[in-house]
């Protein structure tokens, strides 16, 4: 646990309050509700206070805050979806969502945008085939479209999960 030496609580609290505005709308951008806004606002100004002696003096306080709102609500997120998910009991532990309401949440775009991020550092070879099967493609339709093996369209398809599950561990989720 880092010390707190720079900033007394006074000012470290003068901070915090200073930054409420800018908090809210912040937490707008993930909840599109102003009550949920609130609320994250309030619990993460509540969790600052709390681990203040985390903060590293002479460092970017505001960056410092905003991570603490960011990583309540990717928990909030997960907590909810987790009642809403299924898991397709596979090795790997894959979980669908399994929501039905047909809205577009701020936290699916940024775990979309995060994959796609991650899918095109894959190498060709894995990321072709694991494209297509993630477009509906049986494996036999992506072995006679890449002119390869059934076995080495599995294996490969195998090999690219691995890697995204290595690349992304925050999104892999366990039976346990």
């Amino acid at each position: 646990m880092i010390k707190q030496k720079d900033m007394s609580t006074v000012e470290f609290n003068e901070a915090l309050i200073g930054m409420e505005n800018n908090l809210q709308s912040f937490a707008m951008n993930f909840t599109r509700n102003r009550e949920d806004a609130r609320d994250l606002t309030q619990e993460t100004m509540l969790k600052a206070i709390t681990y203040r002696n985390y903060y590293t003096p002479q460092t970017n306080f505001k960056a410092w805050v905003f991570t603490i709102m960011r990583n309540i609500f990717i928990n909030q997120y997960r907590r909810r979806q987790k009642s809403g998910s299924i898991f397709d009991h596979s090795k790997e532990d894959f979980v669908m969502n399994n929501t039905t309401d047909g809205q577009v949440y701020p936290m699916n775009i940024l775990i979309e945008k995060e994959l796609n991020k991650e899918i095109s550092k894959l190498e060709r070879e894995y990321k072709e085939p694991f494209e297509m099967h993630f477009e509906g493609f049986k494996y036999k339709e992506i072995a006679d479209k890449l002119g390869i093996p059934i076995g080495t369209v599995k294996s490969r398809i195998f090999i690219a999960r691995k890697k995204l599950m290595e690349y992304l561990p925050d999104y892999h989720y366990s039976l346990n």
